[in-house]
C-alpha cells in the first residue's frame, strides 16, 4: 500500500514580485494576509504606556509628599527674625496740651450810681488810665438841693436837741428840790411824782432828739456819697476796653453801664483738664501760652489756682494760670493753648503703635525673652499716634514684637533684632 503524504498547506502570498520584471503580480488564489500580532503588539503598548503614565504620577505624588514633609518640617524649625522695640518708662512729666482762651487778670464794668447827665466825658476805648483816674462826671442839680434841705433838717434837730436838754436840766433841777419839800410835808406825793416823772419824760425826749440828730447825719453820709459818685474814677489800673456812654447821657443809679475796664498787664488763661491729667496737677506747675497769630512766641507762666473740684458733667478740673504781659502782646479773649507740664504720680511705660495687637483676645503685645514671644495683655492709658503709654502688662527694658506675624503664638521661637531709629 502506497503511502500518500499530504504536503502541509503554505500561504501563498496574495502579491509577489515577478523576478524578472520586479513587478508586483496579484495572484487570484492567494490567501488573505493575518494581522493578529500588530493588535497584540498596540495593546501591550497601550499598557505600557498606562502603566509608565502611573508610575510617573506615582513618583510625583511621592515626590510632592515629600516636599511637603520637608516644609512642614523646616516651619517647624524655622526661627524666624522680628523687629524689636524696647520699652522705656515714661517721663517723669506729663506734657499736655489743651485749648483756652486769655482773660483779663481783673475786669470791671462800671455803672453809674447816681442819677443825672453826663457834664464831662474824659476817656474812650483803647485809653490806658491809672487807680483813681477821673473817666467822667455826672451832673444832678436835685441831688445839691437834698443834700441842702437835709442840713437845714440837721440843724433844726439839733436846735431841737438844745431845747430837750434845757428842759431836761430843768426838771432834774425841780425834782431836787421838790422831793426834799415832800420828804418835809411840804409837799404832796402827787407832786412829788409829777416831778419825777417829768425829768424822766425830759431825760427821753434828749434821747430822740440825739437819736434825730443820728439819722440825719447818716442820711447826709448817704447824700454825700452820691455827690462823691458824681466823680466816676478808675478803680485800677487798665485798659477801658468798652464804652456806652457820652456828653449828655442820661443816667439812672445801679442800672446804666458806662465803661469796661480790663487789668491786662497779666492775663489770666481758665483751662479744663481732663481728670486723667488732673492728679498732680497744682499751683507752681509750669505752663507755656501758644497763640497760632504768633508762632514765633511763646508765653511762659504757672498754675496759680486749681479747683476743689472736678466738673461733674464733664470730669475735668478748672485751672487758672497767669501769665506776665508787660509789653500788651496778648489780648483778653483771644484762643490760645496751653502746655501744662504735670509731675507724673502713677508710673506708666511708652512703647511702640507698631507692636500692639488687637484681636480676639484684646489687646496685648509679644515680648521676646530668651529667644521666645510671650503675649502679655496690656491696658493702654494714653495713645501719641506712634506711641502708646501704658500702666500694667510689661515693664521697663522688654523688647517688643513690632509687627508680629497673623500666626505668632505663646512660645513662639524667634530670632530678635533691633530696629533701626530714624
Amino acid at each position: 500500500m502506497t503511502e500518500t503524504r499530504l504536503r502541509p498547506k503554505t500561504e501563498v502570498p496574495k502579491d509577489r514580485p515577478d523576478p524578472e520584471t520586479d513587478r508586483i503580480v496579484t495572484l487570484p488564489n492567494a490567501a488573505p494576509k493575518r494581522r493578529g500580532y500588530g493588535g497584540a503588539l498596540f495593546g501591550a503598548s497601550t499598557l505600557l504606556l498606562l502603566a509608565g503614565g502611573l508610575a510617573i504620577g506615582g513618583w510625583r505624588h511621592y515626590q510632592a509628599e515629600l516636599d511637603v514633609a520637608a516644609t512642614t518640617q523646616q516651619s517647624r524649625t524655622l526661627v524666624p527674625d522680628v523687629r524689636v522695640g524696647t520699652i522705656r518708662a515714661s517721663d517723669s512729666k506729663i506734657t499736655v496740651t489743651l485749648p483756652a482762651t486769655t482773660t483779663a487778670f481783673e475786669a470791671a464794668n462800671i455803672f453809674a450810681r447816681t442819677n443825672g447827665y453826663i457834664e464831662k466825658r474824659y476817656v474812650d476805648i483803647g485809653d490806658r488810665v491809672k487807680a483813681g483816674a477821673l473817666l467822667a462826671e455826672i451832673v444832678a442839680p436835685e441831688l445839691d438841693h437834698q443834700i441842702t434841705q437835709a442840713k437845714a433838717t440837721l440843724a433844726q434837730n439839733q436846735a431841737t436837741l438844745q431845747q430837750t436838754q434845757a428842759s431836761r436840766e430843768l426838771a432834774e433841777v425841780t425834782n431836787g428840790r421838790d422831793s426834799k419839800l415832800v420828804k418835809q410835808g411840804w409837799l404832796t406825793l402827787q407832786q412829788g411824782d409829777n416831778d419825777r416823772l417829768t425829768l424822766q419824760a425830759q431825760q427821753a425826749a434828749v434821747g430822740v432828739a440825739q437819736s434825730n440828730i443820728a439819722a440825719q447825719e447818716a442820711q447826709i453820709r448817704i447824700l454825700e456819697q452820691e455827690k462823691a459818685y458824681q466823680r466816676v474814677v478808675a478803680p485800677f489800673d487798665g485798659v477801658i476796653t468798652q464804652r456806652n456812654i457820652d456828653n449828655g447821657s442820661l443816667v439812672t443809679s445801679g442800672s446804666t453801664f458806662m465803661f469796661t475796664l480790663m487789668h491786662p498787664d497779666v492775663i489770666r488763661t481758665q483751662v479744663f483738664v481732663p481728670q486723667d491729667e488732673a492728679f498732680g496737677l497744682g499751683p507752681g506747675v509750669d505752663a507755656v501760652v501758644r497763640v497760632p497769630e504768633i508762632p514765633d512766641r511763646s508765653f511762659p507762666g504757672k498754675v496759680t489756682r486749681i479747683a476743689s473740684a472736678l466738673q461733674p458733667g464733664s470730669r475735668t478740673l478748672l485751672t487758672e494760670i497767669d501769665v506776665p504781659n508787660p509789653d500788651g502782646a496778648l489780648s483778653p479773649g483771644i484762643y490760645c493753648t496751653v502746655e501744662l507740664l504735670i509731675p507724673r504720680k502713677t508710673p506708666s511705660m511708652t512703647i511702640p503703635a507698631d507692636a500692639v495687637v488687637f484681636d480676639q483676645n484684646g489687646l496685648h503685645v509679644a515680648v521676646v525673652k530668651d529667644g521666645t514671644a510671650h503675649l502679655q495683655k496690656i491696658t493702654i492709658a494714653r495713645d501719641f499716634g506712634t506711641e502708646v503709654e501704658v500702666h500694667d502688662g510689661v515693664k521697663p527694658g522688654d523688647q517688643v514684637i513690632l509687627n508680629p506675624m497673623v500666626n505668632l503664638a505663646e512660645g513662639s521661637k524667634v530670632a530678635a533684632r533691633k530696629a533701626q531709629t530714624s
